[in-house]
């Protein structure tokens, strides 16, 4: 924070919403608000559910996150997948009413192929893409649609050697472990591409009332 970065809340202990109650939600989420909080002096505003888990089941939790506080979301994934995702939800920066209020959702980065929303925002899909395939989608996202893109990159991705998990699925060995070993390289290419901020650049912090 103090290099100028802005924190969010990723949640206390990385659970699935869709697979929380509203009171186990709302704890994981004040849990997390009170550690972060507690470091930064200040309260946090932006949020991300793990592995982008607000989906059509799970948008009561906006609902919730507007109630304790937050102001920014980036979990509504604009495409089709087995574990998030909602086909046809607004791939731009933009907000959004429940009954709690309004807060600002900034989704996860995706370019319109055909029918579909191809993702290109990060973690496996930076993995598993051609380096110049996401550096031309990225470019589009800027220049053609004009926008900016929101981009993620876990920790662990830019750890090769991490111990494998033993009895883990095909599956999910293929979207964790693929391509570990370049995901240094291809970060520092992108990083040395395009100019990156703060999500208040591009993000009021306040919600507009009506």
């Amino acid at each position: 924070a103090d290099e100028g970065h802005e924190i969010g809340s990723h949640g206390y202990w990385h659970r699935l919403i869709y697979h929380q109650s509203i009171d186990e939600f709302r704890d994981d989420l004040r849990r997390s608000r009170e550690v972060l909080d507690g470091i930064l002096g200040e309260p946090v505003r932006a949020y991300r559910a793990p592995s982008f888990s607000i989906t059509a089941r799970s948008l009561w939790a906006l609902d919730v996150l507007v109630e304790e506080g937050f102001t920014i979301d980036s979990s509504i994934f604009p495409i089709r997948h087995d574990r998030y995702g909602i086909a046809g939800a607004d791939p731009a920066i933009h907000q959004i009413t429940t009954a709690a209020g309004r807060f600002w959702e900034f989704p996860p980065t995706v370019v319109p192929v055909g029918r579909w929303n191809m993702p290109v925002g990060g973690g496996g899909y930076f993995r598993l893409y051609p380096l110049a395939l996401t550096l031309r989608c990225l470019r589009r996202v800027n220049r053609r649609l004009g926008r900016p893109f929101m981009f993620y990159v876990h920790p662990w991705e830019l750890d090769p050697d991490q111990p494998r998990i033993a009895g883990a699925s095909r599956v999910s060995r293929f979207r964790h472990y693929t391509n570990l070993a370049r995901t240094e390289r291809r970060l520092d290419a992108l990083l040395g591409r395009f100019r990156f901020g703060p999500l208040g650049e591009r993000v009021p912090r306040e919600v507009s009332c009506c």
